[in-house]
């Protein structure tokens, strides 16, 4: 296979702003970030925005069967190339991976691995995250802006947790894989990024995810203000606290992952 930095320029692929791309280079890099979800021998894996192939390339090197999503046109003609190195290992879709039903995609469960467009990783993310449960991936090995990642994985009280960590750890286990220098991309972002895996965990009963996304959102959408205050307006919540034991009078960044999924569990 030519350097990808020849396949860059022999296509004319300048990375997008308007599409969030940054491109990855470094191929021992690459490597690592295909070796994060496990084995991926002979396994079916879901690539969101995979650009040139940097990543792509690494997954089928190490053993997968890739179904990339890639809305930029400009790439696919660099991406046939690829699938013509690795024969039957490469389907490439065209089209907005907002649009399209991944799940659909597959008869049995792929890992998800990309180096996610910056624009739509989170809700890329939330729409998995709120799939039927157990989901219809086995892992999520995703790349983020840093400050992004460290929302995913943080604790309680941490000036990062929110919303996101209690939505991706309520019944999964996500962690920070690695993180990547800025300098690692071109071109370079002005932030630096980091690698989250998160695999499906055993949900709780008698949960749903609408109730528990409904309370996050308005807990921490006045995440400064008191608990009494800031979910008034979920119709049965104050009286749940009350029913959960949690003090009415504490803010949401001091409310566990597990006080939460309690607090959905009295109102679902």
């Amino acid at each position: 296979m030519p350097p990808l930095r020849e396949v860059i320029a022999r296509h004319g692929l300048n990375a997008s702003k308007a599409l969030g791309q940054n491109f990855l280079l470094d191929a021992q890099l690459l490597a690592r970030i295909a070796r994060i979800p496990g084995d991926l021998t002979d396994s079916e894996v879901l690539e969101i925005g995979p650009g040139p192939g940097g990543l792509t390339r690494a997954l089928l090197g190490a053993g997968a069967r890739v179904t990339a999503i890639e809305r930029d046109h400009r790439c696919i003609p660099a991406l046939a190339e690829l699938g013509e190195a690795f024969p039957g290992k490469l389907r490439v879709i065209e089209g907005d991976a907002l649009e399209i039903d991944g799940a659909g995609l597959f008869e049995g469960k792929p890992h998800i691995a990309s180096n996610l467009p910056y624009n739509i990783g989170t809700a890329l993310l939330v729409r998995w995250l709120s799939a039927d449960w157990a989901p219809w991936w086995q892992s999520l090995t995703l790349m983020f802006q840093r400050e992004v990642a460290e929302r995913i994985v943080a604790p309680t009280d941490g000036e990062a947790y929110g919303r996101l960590a209690v939505l991706a750890q309520w019944r999964s286990k996500a962690t920070l894989a690695m993180p990547v220098h800025r300098s690692a991309f071109t071109p370079p972002p002005k932030v630096m990024s980091a690698v989250v895996h998160i695999v499906p965990a055993e949900a709780p009963d008698g949960v749903r995810f609408a109730t528990l996304e409904r309370l996050t959102a308005a807990a921490f959408g006045q995440r400064r203000k008191m608990l009494r205050q800031s979910l008034k307006g979920v119709p049965g919540a104050l009286a749940a606290l009350d029913a959960v034991g949690i003090e009415a009078t504490r803010r949401a960044e001091t409310v566990s992952v597990a006080e939460f999924v309690a607090l959905a569990k009295a109102l679902s």
